[in-house]
């Protein structure tokens, strides 16, 4: 793979050929448009004043769906899509997707009729939870509606005595149950990493850079500044794609662009470390609703738990956290479910926070704003020689449909047919995935002599991308990090010279699951940071300034346990 350093891709901008086209935002719906139109010959930028999946798309609730409850707006082709595009990534990225057995806990059997009545014509009605017949329509349509490329079972309905034993531990203020089948990721960070690696190694022609902010145009074209050092730099692109997220109406702003698109609300998740509540989860989602008819979640997740999510309007998506007034509301609606476990503040480990893109509608309830994607066009002008299509709102798990819609527009515009389609294309280390683990492990063993237990942990983080791991580990030095044992110096050194790092928090944070699962000491915070320094060439200043802002980002916005000023949350499902 060529270098992907950001001093090397700063130079080729400089020397080569402007791109044709400027992706801005490196979240998931940017890394996706930027893949379709690097195999598809396109020369393509993208930039992001931040890290890969910095955003909204690191703060997810991890799951992988079509979005049951969105058949009650009558949403039927963004469940449609949401269904077949999870079937999809189960067979893309087996590395990362999973299955997820799901159990909805029912209290009545006719409850929330009306109320679903009023959300189909977008009408705001009182909250009310869902009995069993509006369930079972809805699981029903949600089985029909997902029937493409099916991968999983199709849903049942339990009578009480079968749904206690099935959870011994839920309330037994129950009815009856249902059960159905959707999908998780343990890894959106890699997936969304994985799309620009990919296109990078088989498109040439495709750059990507990080820590760089587009600050507005001119004749010249954009004007894009590298946070990092100041230092400016100017691409002249027949077409800008807008893809920043809950920042799409501030990016667009500098380029002439005054039309208010982006109307986002926060989510917010707990990872909490409870061994009775694992256990009682049986490994199932329990998919729930408080009494006042709002819906979360709680699933087991990588030997933790997690928990979410809230709705909360927000204006400024910079700096948002968790904060203390839904760690309150989640742990009390989580009692309310499974009343005998006693869960505390102490119990959680890590706790994170993000903005949905969604579209600036008036809305009465956050829930009532629609998820549809969609793209905008600004039309080129006298001023901005450019036009500048911006994505709009949109699902995790559509990710990839929303990617090839506006890259078709894009190729229309450019006057390009498409060539190479991304439907059934596999995602970073999920190419060539083995039916064999086991003989898939000892094999690359076999090639790297690198021991049998250390390419299976390389395998369960990487997928397939496991064998570049260890090619580098047996390569050596190699240490396991005195902190984190399942992690090595050369594998940490590999990550930095392989996968875009400018900053220690990118790998704590997004790389790996260490901030995630809870295992962010500060020893393990700088045994990172040693390994980075000598792969990356920081300087011993350079590298206690990364260390310090990392411990603080993980501190204040992470989970400190700080009494921070709130805003009453309301709790859906993302």
């Amino acid at each position: 793979m060529r270098d992907v350093s950001r001093q090397a891709v700063i130079d080729r901008l400089r020397n080569g050929p402007a791109p044709e086209v400027v992706v801005i935002g490196a979240g998931i719906n940017g890394a996706a448009v930027f893949r379709e139109l690097a195999l598809n010959g396109v020369r393509v930028l993208l930039v992001d004043r931040g890290d890969i999946a910095e955003g909204a798309s690191s703060a997810l609730s991890r799951m992988v769906h079509g979005g049951l409850r969105y058949l009650e707006t009558a949403d039927f082709a963004l469940v449609r899509e949401g269904a077949t595009e999870r079937n999809r990534l189960l067979r893309n990225a087996p590395h990362l997707v999973g299955p997820l057995r799901t159990v909805v806990p029912l209290y009545d059997r006719w409850g929330g009729t009306l109320a679903a009545i009023g959300r189909f014509f977008r009408r705001p009605v009182a909250a009310s939870r869902r009995g069993a017949v509006l369930i079972r329509i809805g699981l029903t349509l949600y089985d029909w509606l997902g029937r493409r490329e099916r991968t999983m079972p199709r849903h049942r309905m339990l009578p009480r005595d079968a749904a206690l034993t099935a959870m011994p531990g839920l309330t037994r203020s129950i009815s009856a149950a249902a059960e159905y089948w959707d999908g998780w990721v343990s890894h959106p960070e890699r997936i969304n990493l994985e799309l620009v690696l990919d296109a990078l190694r088989d498109a040439p022609q495709a750059e990507a850079l990080t820590y760089v902010a587009a600050e507005g145009f001119s004749a010249d074209g954009v004007m894009l500044r590298d946070t990092t050092t100041g230092e400016t730099l100017r691409v002249a692109p027949r077409i800008v794609v807008n893809a920043a997220g809950a920042w799409i109406d501030s990016v667009n702003a500098p380029m002439g662009i005054n039309q208010r698109m982006i109307g986002g609300t926060k989510g917010s998740h707990l990872v909490i470390d409870h061994d009775g509540l694992r256990a009682a989860l049986g490994g199932a989602m329990l998919y729930f609703e408080a009494p006042d008819g709002r819906t979360c979640i709680v699933f087991p997740f990588l030997g933790n738990v997690l928990l979410g999510t809230t709705d909360i309007r927000v204006e400024d998506a910079d700096g948002v956290r968790c904060e203390e007034s839904e760690v309150d509301y989640l742990l009390a609606v989580l009692r309310e479910v499974l009343p005998d476990i006693a869960i505390g503040r102490e119990h959680i480990r890590f706790r994170y926070a993000g903005v949905r893109p969604l579209p600036h509608v008036d809305a009465a309830t956050p829930s009532l704003i629609p998820r549809t994607h969609s793209l905008v066009a600004s039309e080129a002008t006298p001023h901005r020689p450019f036009p500048v299509l911006s994505m709009v709102s949109g699902k995790w798990t559509t990710f990839r449909a929303f990617g090839e819609q506006a890259a078709d527009e894009v190729l229309r515009r450019l006057g390009r047919a498409r060539s190479i389609g991304t439907q059934s294309r596999a995602i970073g280390g999920g190419a060539g995935f083995p039916a064999d683990r086991a003989a898939w492990i000892a094999t690359v063993a076999r090639e790297t002599g690198v021991a049998e237990p250390r390419i299976a942990a390389l395998f369960d983080h990487y997928g397939t991308r496991a064998r570049d791991a260890a090619r580098a580990i047996a390569a050596g030095p190699d240490a396991p990090l005195a902190a984190l044992p399942d992690h090595s110096t050369a594998e940490i050194a590999w990550i930095g010279r392989e996968e875009i790092v400018t900053n220690l928090a990118d790998v704590i944070l997004r790389r790996t699951l260490i901030a995630l699962r809870g295992q962010a000491s500060e020893d393990a915070v700088r045994d990172v940071a040693a390994a980075l320094a000598a792969t990356l060439g920081w300087t011993a200043e350079h590298r206690a300034g990364q260390e310090a802002e990392t411990l603080a980002l993980l501190r204040d916005r992470h989970g400190a346990g700080q009494k921070l000023n709130a805003t009453p949350p309301v709790c859906v499902m993302s």
